[in-house]
C-alpha cells in the first residue's frame, strides 16, 4: 500500500452506530486482537487488556452503561478496551498510569483501523458509567475501562463527516 492509498484507506473509515447484527467470525475477531497486539507501548509494557463481549445480555447491560447508546446493543461484538496500571506503574511508577492510558487507546486505534481492514465498521464509544461497566465485567482494581469498542457490519452514513482543516489542528515550534 502506498501512501495515497494509506490515506484513502484512513479517509473510508467512520464510526457507524447501525448494525445488522450478523454475528462476527471468529477469525474477524482474532484478527482484529492480533493487530492491537502490534501496537507500540511504553517501554514494551503492553499496558493494555481487552474484554471481548459478544453475549447479547452483557451488551444490553453495556449499553446502559454508555448512557442507553443503542450502537453497543445492537453490535454483534464489543470490544472494552482496558488500560492495566500495574503492568506500566510496575516500571516507570505513577507516570506508568499515563503510559497505560497511551497504550490503550494505540491498541483501540489499532483495533478500529483491524475492524476496517476487514470490511467491518466500528464506532469507538468513551461515554459510559466507569463504575458500571467495572461491575459489568469484574474488571479487577488495577485495570481501568477507557473505551467500548462497538465492531459488526454496519450501515456507514450516506456522506463523510465533516472535519477541521488540519491547519486548525498545527503549532510549529510553540503554539
Amino acid at each position: 500500500m502506498n501512501s495515497s492509498e494509506f490515506y484513502r484507506f484512513l479517509k473510508a473509515r467512520s464510526s457507524v452506530r447501525n448494525y445488522s447484527g450478523e454475528p462476527l467470525d471468529p477469525e474477524d475477531i482474532d484478527y482484529i486482537l492480533a493487530c492491537a497486539s502490534t501496537a507500540p507501548s511504553a517501554g514494551n509494557r503492553e499496558a493494555w487488556d481487552v474484554v471481548v463481549v459478544t453475549d447479547e445480555d452483557i451488551r444490553i447491560d453495556l449499553a446502559l452503561a454508555a448512557l442507553e447508546q443503542d450502537h453497543i446493543r445492537e453490535a454483534p461484538a464489543v470490544f472494552v478496551v482496558c488500560a492495566n496500571y500495574i503492568r506500566s506503574m510496575s516500571h516507570y511508577g505513577e507516570r506508568g498510569i499515563l503510559y497505560a492510558l497511551q497504550d490503550a487507546t494505540i491498541a483501540c486505534t489499532y483495533m478500529m483501523l483491524a475492524a476496517h481492514a476487514r470490511s467491518l465498521h466500528s464506532c469507538w464509544t468513551g461515554a459510559f458509567d466507569e463504575n458500571d461497566v467495572r461491575a459489568i465485567l469484574r474488571l479487577p482494581g488495577h485495570v481501568r475501562p477507557i473505551a467500548l469498542l462497538a465492531v459488526g457490519r454496519g450501515v456507514p452514513p450516506l456522506r463523510p463527516v465533516g472535519r477541521m482543516p488540519v491547519e486548525e489542528h498545527i503549532h510549529r515550534e510553540t503554539w
